[in-house]
């Protein structure tokens, strides 16, 4: 019985992190994925917001260049962490 319960909690944990980002895959053109485990969202109007490896919207500096999984650099032309946390949010029922 406390095996069930154990996979149940896991199974559930798991697929938490599958839907958190919905509205704000949604929203976006391009999700690069970025060496250090994060997710660069290109969105339909052009512009970037950075989310971190745990989830959460960070601040970038325009003008600075961020590394993709893949090998790339792609510089930084907007910031738009505000509209990146509020799509972020709503999956949580902020």
């Amino acid at each position: 019985m406390k095996s069930q319960i154990f996979i149940a909690a896991l199974l559930s944990a798991l697929s938490v992190p599958a839907f958190a980002g919905h509205a704000a895959a949604q929203a976006a053109k391009e999700m690069v994925p970025l060496a250090d485990g994060g997710t660069l969202y290109v969105f339909k109007d052009g512009k970037m917001a950075q989310e971190s490896r745990f989830g959460r919207a960070v601040y970038q500096s325009i003008g600075a260049s961020v590394a993709t999984k893949d090998g790339r650099n792609i510089a930084i032309t907007s910031n738009e962490v505000a509209r990146l946390s509020s799509l972020l949010e709503q999956e949580h029922g902020g």
